[in-house]
């Protein structure tokens, strides 16, 4: 199984660029940023590698701007590629190829040895200022024979931090038994308290499957930390979701300074969201909520809640087959809105019973609490590794 895992963007934050280069990195930076390439890559690209030549195409035609360096990981059913943008306003950027039997967490992302004739090559694609820019800063030289290592000339030299040391090695262990590695495994991996705190925002996981209908191509994805919510399938060809799963003020940049009444002096005291928007529970909070509840004591509470997910989570798997069935029947009759219809429903449904779920473990764990304990002033919270 392929497939991807994302959190929030909290993840890219993390500096992948050597000092120097962010010294160097203009005041007034022009140019695309990590989330404009990532937006266009998924409208544009067909393939993984694509997706590589687009962003290579975008820096070079017009500039890159950053607070210190990104990385992508684009994949499809049948490669990924790891790309790593650098700071320095230089246009510097490096990609691998990823095989169907690579296992890569990338947190930060890195590149380790790079060969010097990496146009010749089809698992590596760079700027073409990649290697001699490093020879005019010194930072490398081709007649030491030493390997050109990305990471080491252009990042933070570390390559694989202690957390993407860990679950490499755990999701290595997976892979070695039958049946390889498993959407099951994918969203442990992203609940797992060792990697997932406070500063998750949300959990994702995207299946990478050939030869599938385009509209059933499925995001599970959770609004919040994975530890706290199952993952939900959220299939392409849905048209809405839930009022309570959409944008709400809380954690909307300048909202507390905003009205949603219509009686707000100007329109720029005016909120972004819609009162019938923000009088539904927050799905986000619901769920943050209940991360709270159960880290505070996750001695006696994270295994019941993470059972409970885990138990959510199996049931619409199993379901899937049928779900899907069901849909390409409809749209292979030609039935596209019955088929997105149908995907709608079935996915806001089990996205309200989750948040359902939710509030019911909240209650339960916040009474106990409650009884059993006094309260804390800091969160509790097992040691995470990152």
């Amino acid at each position: 199984v392929g497939a991807v895992l994302t959190r929030d963007r909290a993840r890219f934050r993390l500096t992948k660029t050597r000092r120097e280069l962010r010294e160097i990195t203009p005041k007034n930076q022009t140019g695309l940023n990590y989330s404009d390439l990532a937006r266009i890559v998924l409208e544009r690209a067909t393939t993984a590698r694509e997706g590589v030549e687009i962003i290579g195409d975008l820096i070079a035609q017009y500039g890159y701007a950053t607070y210190g360096g990104n990385s992508h990981l684009i994949a499809d059913s049948d490669e990924g590629w790891i790309v790593i943008e650098f700071a320095g306003g230089q246009g510097l950027w490096a990609a691998e190829r990823l095989g169907p039997d690579d296992i890569r967490v990338s947190r930060p992302g890195y590149i380790g040895e790079f060969p010097l004739d990496f146009q010749h090559n089809s698992d590596y694609l760079g700027s073409a200022n990649i290697l001699d820019f490093a020879i005019q800063q010194g930072w490398y030289s081709p007649t030491t024979g030493e390997p050109f290592n990305i990471n080491h000339v252009y990042g933070d030299g570390r390559m694989q931090w202690p957390g993407v040391a860990w679950i490499s090695n755990e999701l290595w262990k997976r892979a070695s038994r039958p049946p390889a590695i498993t959407l099951r495994d994918m969203m442990w991996a992203l609940r797992t308290p060792k990697l997932t705190g406070d500063t998750a925002g949300y959990g994702q996981v995207v299946e990478l499957r050939p030869n599938t209908h385009p509209e059933l191509g499925v995001l599970w994805h959770v609004p919040g930390p994975a530890i706290s919510g199952p993952f939900m399938p959220f299939y392409l060809g849905t048209i809405d979701i839930p009022a309570e799963f959409k944008k709400h003020r809380y954690l909307t940049a300048d909202e507390s300074a905003l009205f949603i009444s219509p009686d707000a002096d100007s329109p720029n005291q005016k909120s972004s969201v819609s009162q019938s928007i923000e009088s539904t529970r927050s799905a986000f909070r619901v769920f943050k909520r209940l991360f709270y509840l159960t880290m505070q004591h996750h001695e006696k509470f994270l295994p019941e809640v993470t059972e409970t997910m885990d138990a959510f989570e199996a049931a619409l798997i199993q379901q899937q087959p049928g779900i899907e069935k069901t849909a390409l029947t409809l749209y292979q009759a030609g039935e596209v809105e019955l088929a997105r219809n149908y995907l709608t429903y079935f996915s806001n449904t089990e996205a309200m019973r989750s948040l359902r779920l939710a509030e019911a473990l909240s209650d339960s764990i916040e009474a106990r609490t409650n009884l059993l304990f006094d309260h804390d002033d800091q969160l509790g919270s097992p040691d995470i590794l990152w």
